[in-house]
């Protein structure tokens, strides 16, 4: 805009020049219609190149393309919008978040998710994806994939410029290989950092060379779905039991870290004489945030059932002890579910008790 005005400017001067020497010859007629025509068509050009940004910006494609905020130019090309659905509570929406992060990345394309996520995850975690509005998101067509819970070599060829992922997808396998970068992603604000390391430090009073293990024993809706729906079972006093003694042999002070949506029957259930054992948090799912972040902070992991315990012990580090194998060999579960992808190779697995699935003799 200031190189056009300059212009003008230019071409305007010189014709006001050639007035003022009162020049009445053919030649000065010619050239001064001659700088006229060059201004003329100097700003019939700028006004044509101004009603075709309005058109142009007022078409679909362009809104898409403000979409990104990108600023076009001959050497950029659009790289396209993709996002992934928000549905299920903490530990989905961290697996959706990060699979997004990790395909869009692998395939190329820019991620943003949906204002749902980032109402979820943004009072906990320090995010950086931005937000695309439910109005704008609307507005676009999208392709959908639906993915398994597992990483997959179609996934790393996805076609396509606005793509919505859709499904579950809560494994290693997706973002293992940028493992940094996620963890960077679920960086915890500051103020939740602090709570959880002070509440830690609480539990530790004025004893040495302590290491937490934090606890998570899932129940709820799980006690009655996984018998009835998936042939499975969720961990029983005894592999509970199994788990603390492994880290009680290996760490001379282990304090227990037990958080549950089910406290009651933990405290019924786990064996707090020994002083080692502390039965924290609120157990809210929906405000999980608390709960999480004592895990998270935790040297160590005794997860049960559920994608809350798996993200809690990818974010701690250390040593992490699952419940394996709870579901009957021909369990429809293992469709949608692969625990080889679920569970890191070095994590370790207790065997569930299955007897209370078993036909009794």
């Amino acid at each position: 805009m200031a190189g056009e005005n300059w212009r003008r400017r230019v071409l305007y001067f010189a014709a006001m020049k050639h007035l003022e020497k009162g020049t009445v010859s053919q030649s000065s007629f010619i050239y001064i219609f001659y700088l006229f025509g060059l201004l003329s068509l100097s700003i019939f050009f700028h006004l044509c190149e101004k009603i075709s940004i309005y058109h142009t910006s007022n078409s679909p494609v362009m809104e898409q393309l403000l979409l990104q905020n990108i600023t076009l130019n001959s050497s950029l090309s659009f790289a396209g919008i993709w996002t992934v659905n928000s549905i299920g509570r903490l530990g989905n929406q961290m697996g959706e978040y990060a699979t997004l992060y990790a395909l869009a990345k692998l395939n190329g394309h820019k991620a943003y998710i949906l204002p749902e996520m980032h109402q979820y995850l943004s009072p906990i975690f320090k995010i950086t994806l931005p937000v695309i509005s439910a109005k704008r998101f609307r507005k676009i067509q999208w392709k959908k994939v639906y993915l398994n819970d597992w990483m997959s070599e179609e996934y790393r060829h996805i076609r396509g410029r606005y793509v919505q992922l859709m499904g579950y997808p809560c494994s290693y396998t997706f973002y293992h290989h940028i493992r940094q970068e996620i963890l960077k992603e679920f960086t915890f604000h500051d103020h939740i950092k602090e709570e959880a390391n002070h509440y830690l430090q609480v539990l530790r009073g004025e004893r040495q060379n302590v290491t937490f293990v934090g606890v998570h024993v899932r129940r709820g809706d799980y006690v009655r779905v996984m018998p009835e729906t998936w042939k499975g079972v969720v961990a029983d006093k005894g592999y509970l039991e199994k788990a603390m003694n492994y880290f009680r042999k290996k760490y001379l002070n282990p304090i227990f870290v037990v958080t549950s949506n089910g406290m009651q029957w933990c405290k019924e259930n786990i064996n707090a004489s020994r002083g080692d054992v502390y039965f924290v948090g609120d157990g809210k799912e929906s405000t999980p945030g608390k709960d999480f972040a004592l895990l998270a902070h935790c040297n160590h992991t005794i997860m049960t059932i559920g994608t809350f315990g798996i993200w809690a012990s990818y974010l701690a580090g250390g040593e992490a002890v699952y419940l394996a194998n709870y579901t009957l060999p021909d369990s429809p579960f293992l469709k949608i579910f692969k625990p080889s992808a679920a569970f890191l190779p070095e994590w370790i697995g207790i065997p569930a008790d299955l007897s209370p699935l078993l036909p009794k003799s």
